[in-house]
């Protein structure tokens, strides 16, 4: 086999010789996310297993239920995958931030609004623009209602130097009540008696499922959001001067970079992507806007971006991940006779570990090639 001097794998060494020592460095880099969020995972399914040994239950028939509900066959992968959809753009909402040193927790209330706005574009063009320039309207409602939301948080952090961590959370609340007041109020269907909702959409402005699966085309929009905000951020210098302001506004200010543009910018992309999670909710689930896109979605997504270390591409197998442990919420309730919430409290032990975990990154020699002696 003839070695190419230009490898990127290989470089040579002071005697000529080739060494494999790049191509190490870059496995060992990426390898410690993998290894301390795998470490993290398992410790948290360890802790809570305790728990479940403490009220008299078996951590091995949970575990085995949340592989059958989540997992188990092609009608719970499917569900898993409808599931995993809004997570997909939820977690976006908090990764995209973060590359800018910002902790967003905040994408429900975007969520949520962006169902409503969606709900109440559709029903005046009922009848009037056909389905797809209709879902169009929708998602645009939608994405630009979630920007200006979660747009809001960077302008109050950049310009008035409020909390946005803090700001997020009691927008999200607000956010809530406000769909609630509209729901309720002056978009409610009058013949929404038991559950009060918008009026419903036409079969026409609902989004279909993929073919040969009972899967909505919300799942390939998220995955494409994904792969477009790791472009964003990996392949472009609007990405690079948001790594840059995100890991010293300082130095990115002395270098002149528009660092309150940044923020704004970021955080409003962000809330846009919330916003249109809430419209797939509303318009391929639901079919109308009501308490139930409230689902805790966009909370959920905070776990999944953590856990893939605000990487959007890594997001996807996350969400997937997480979005079979929520399908499986119903199997245990049903199986185990615990209550629904079990799924939640698993996923709060999971953040708690994880974030606990956050203190070891860094620590360990051998994902550090930096700390490596160097060949003679």
């Amino acid at each position: 086999m003839t070695v190419q001097a230009n490898d990127p794998a290989l470089s040579l060494n002071a005697g000529g010789r080739t060494t494999l020592r790049p191509l190490l460095e870059w496995l060992a880099r990426r390898a410690e996310p993998v290894v301390i969020g795998s470490a993290a995972i398992l410790a948290g399914l360890m802790l809570f297993s305790l728990f479940i040994l403490a009220i008299g239950k078996s951590p091995v028939a949970l575990f085995q239920l949340m592989y059958t509900g989540g997992f188990g066959s092609w009608f719970s992968l499917q569900n898993s995958l409808s599931r995993a959809a809004p997570l997909l753009l939820t977690a976006l909402c908090v990764a995209l931030p973060a590359r800018l040193g910002l902790v967003i927790i905040g994408g429900e209330g975007a969520l949520v609004l962006g169902g409503v706005a969606a709900a109440a574009v559709a029903a005046p063009l009922t009848g009037i623009l056909p389905p797809y320039p209709a879902l169009i309207a929708m998602a645009l409602a939608s994405m630009i209602v979630g920007g200006i939301w979660i747009g809001a948080v960077g302008f109050l952090r950049h310009y008035r130097g409020v909390n946005e961590t803090i700001s997020s959370l009691l927008l999200a609340y607000i956010a809530i009540a406000l769909m609630n007041q509209l729901v309720e109020g002056p978009l409610r269907d009058p013949a929404s008696l038991n559950k009060p909702s918008t009026m419903p959409l036409p079969p026409g402005y609902m989004i279909g499922d993929i073919p040969g699966m009972d899967v909505h085309w919300g799942l390939v929009i998220s995955i494409i959001a994904c792969v477009g905000s790791w472009i964003l951020i990996e392949m472009t210098s609007y990405g690079f001067a948001a790594r840059m302001a995100g890991g010293n506004v300082r130095a990115a200010q002395i270098q002149g970079l528009p660092v309150g543009r940044l923020i704004v910018g970021f955080t409003a992309i962000a809330g846009t992507f919330a916003g249109l999670a809430g419209m797939l909710e509303v318009a391929a689930v639901q079919g109308s806007a009501n308490g139930s896109i409230a689902a805790g979605y966009g909370y959920t997504g905070i776990l999944v971006a953590f856990l893939a270390r605000h990487n959007p591409l890594a997001i996807i197998p996350i969400a997937f991940l997480l979005g079979g442990l929520e399908a499986s919420g119903g199997l245990i309730q049903r199986r185990m006779g615990l209550p629904d919430a079990t799924v939640v409290a698993l996923q709060g032990t999971l953040f708690i570990v994880i974030l606990f975990c956050e203190t070891f990154y860094g620590r360990f020699k051998v994902f550090n090639p930096d700390l490596w002696k160097r060949s003679p």
